[in-house]
């Protein structure tokens, strides 16, 4: 039987990482006592007045288990079965979800577009927006989905965002986002999360937690409350309305308190900036774009990336093409960890 990888090796994806203390407590806290089933309960409703703070708005929220669930709910809400949803070639909804934005919508077509960095590129969507609409024929453009912080560890900017909300929204189509990683993008721009969902044109947000901290919640923020009685129906249908919701509030409660999200984030940024340092100093590693939240595409030689691996160190490569990785960092990735990896790199440089 192979013997696991040491947490402080694994560099594949924040989602290795274990919960957070404070959230862990809270879980043990939620345990205790009664409270009313299906998100009736106090603490529940706490996280959606930290989440209306937080946002600056008064939202809807619906707690689920995966972000999976939540892109495919929301992307349900958004748009018919005969409607197409666009986002880029390169976004988790198109080629991580196993068909689950499909699944919801009950057949809803995925429009893949291009973009560097994986950021959907305006005059893509300028003309995707309008292809066929009207047009009995074919699918009918409905909604455009963002990904923030990118598969590529990239950040839409403010400008950028306010550029893709109206191109979506004078041609009359909804915008989600998909916010995996978007503590990550809020902590590497220094923006509002106001600025960069709602006030950018955004309906619903996926609000990734679960890669930052929390065991087993997201969440679903709904900026157009029109929406919010389909999606708890949804919700409901596809099993994601749990009877003890307390403890997926629980986690999403500690986890906005003294904004621990955005420290987490911070530091899991922190650590992909010193990695990314570190192997610029490295001769024989290229670097692919900048790590702008916490992942770092480089180019290896086979030696380095051979060594890695028969040191323990787990990460994706040659996923995309031959010599290409991937290192995620995460909340608990430490400086020492970091520091042992280009160690390693170091050393099969040589």
């Amino acid at each position: 039987m192979t013997t696991p990888a040491p947490t402080a090796r694994i560099f594949s994806s924040d989602n290795v990482a274990g919960t957070s203390p404070e959230i862990l407590d809270a879980i043990a806290g939620a345990a205790g006592g009664q409270a009313t089933p299906y998100g009736t309960d106090d603490v529940t409703a706490d996280v959606r007045r930290r989440l209306c703070e937080i946002f600056e708005y008064d939202v809807d929220v619906l707690l689920v288990s995966t972000g999976s669930a939540a892109n495919g709910l929301s992307l349900a809400a958004l748009t018919p079965p005969w409607g197409s949803v666009l986002c880029h070639r390169d976004s988790h909804i198109n080629n991580d979800e196993c068909g689950a934005p499909e699944f919801y919508t009950a057949g809803a077509k995925l429009v893949p577009l291009g973009g560097a960095d994986a950021k959907i590129d305006p005059d893509e969507l300028r003309a995707a927006v309008r292809r066929k609409a009207g047009d009995v024929h074919s699918v009918q453009p409905s909604v455009v989905s963002v990904t923030q912080a990118t598969e590529t560890g990239a950040v839409y900017s403010l400008d950028e965002l306010r550029t893709l909300g109206p191109i979506a929204k004078d041609a009359g189509l909804r915008l989600h986002m998909d916010g995996a990683r978007f503590a990550g993008a809020v902590a590497a721009l220094g923006r509002t999360p106001a600025e960069l969902t709602w006030r950018a044109g955004v309906d619903v947000l996926s609000f990734g937690a679960t890669k930052n901290g929390t065991m087993t919640a997201d969440a679903i923020v709904v900026f157009d409350r029109s929406l919010t009685a389909e999606l708890s129906f949804r919700a409901k249908r596809a099993g994601q309305l749990a009877a003890k919701m307390r403890f997926h509030a629980a986690q999403l409660d500690a986890y906005l308190t003294d904004d621990l999200w955005l420290r987490n984030a911070t530091h899991a940024n922190a650590m992909a900036a010193r990695l990314q340092e570190g192997l610029k100093a490295v001769p024989e590693v290229g670097l692919l774009g900048a790590a702008e939240a916490n992942i770092l595409f480089c180019r290896l030689p086979r030696q380095i990336i051979d060594g890695l691996l028969s040191d323990g160190y787990v990460f994706y490569h040659d996923r995309w093409e031959p010599g290409v990785v991937r290192f995620v960092t995460s909340f608990a990735t430490t400086e020492e960890d970091v520091d042992d990896l280009l160690g390693a790199v170091r050393r099969y440089d040589a």
